[in-house]
């Protein structure tokens, strides 16, 4: 069977064993924001085509419209759709790449609300798949902040985190044109990540 994984990516490192093959996975990534030009999406894409062997699905949080996280709200209405959907997806990948958008220092409200719902399903949200952790803003700072609190509560929410990159400056070091990053430490950063996430390879 294929394996799928989520944008946000994927599976541990591979070792060559001699009769075993290579099977493509499909990968779930996403940019935690709603914004329909989100840099922090088109990051977790392009760092996605770096992982070989992946078939790729983007999420987009704007099909996950929830309202507001209360407990009132739960009890009166249980786990909305949108939530089971998106948890669902999750765990039908081999691995996810997630990219966070910085609001303020913190998630951007889409995210962390859908993350709250979610959460309600399992506490391990990410259901232990190995996982890459994105950041970027067009400033100095890549989203540093909210990177660092999404790696410092992963271990809660069943994140097997396999690594974390912020990149700074995003559109001094990214060609809309071929979609890609083209300033080489960043490039480095996000195709070691990538090799992180390669697909096993199975019999």
């Amino acid at each position: 069977m294929e394996r799928r994984g989520l944008r946000l990516d994927q599976i541990q490192p591979s070792k060559a064993i001699s009769n075993r093959r290579e099977k493509p996975h499909e990968n779930p990534k996403f940019g935690a924001s709603n914004s329909r030009t989100s840099i922090n999406k088109a990051l977790a894409r392009f760092t996605a085509t770096l992982v070989p062997r992946a078939e790729i699905e983007v999420l987009d949080l704007g099909d996950y419209d929830l309202s507001i996280f209360s407990e009132d709200l739960e009890k009166e209405i249980g786990q909305p759709a949108a939530a089971k959907a998106f948890f669902k997806k999750i765990g039908a990948a081999d691995a996810v790449i997630v990219s966070f958008a910085e609001h303020n220092g913190s998630y951007s409200a889409a995210y962390k609300n859908l993350f709250d719902w979610a959460s309600r399903i399992n506490q391990k949200v990410f259901q232990d798949k190995p996982t890459v952790f994105l950041a970027t803003s067009p400033g100095p700072g890549g989203a540093g902040s909210v990177l660092a609190s999404a790696k410092g509560s992963a271990r809660f929410f069943g994140v097997d985190l396999k690594a974390a990159v912020s990149v700074a400056n995003f559109y001094d070091v990214f060609d809309a044109e071929t979609g890609r990053i083209t300033e080489a430490s960043a490039l480095a950063d996000l195709t070691a990540a990538a090799k992180a996430l390669t697909v096993r390879e199975v019999a």
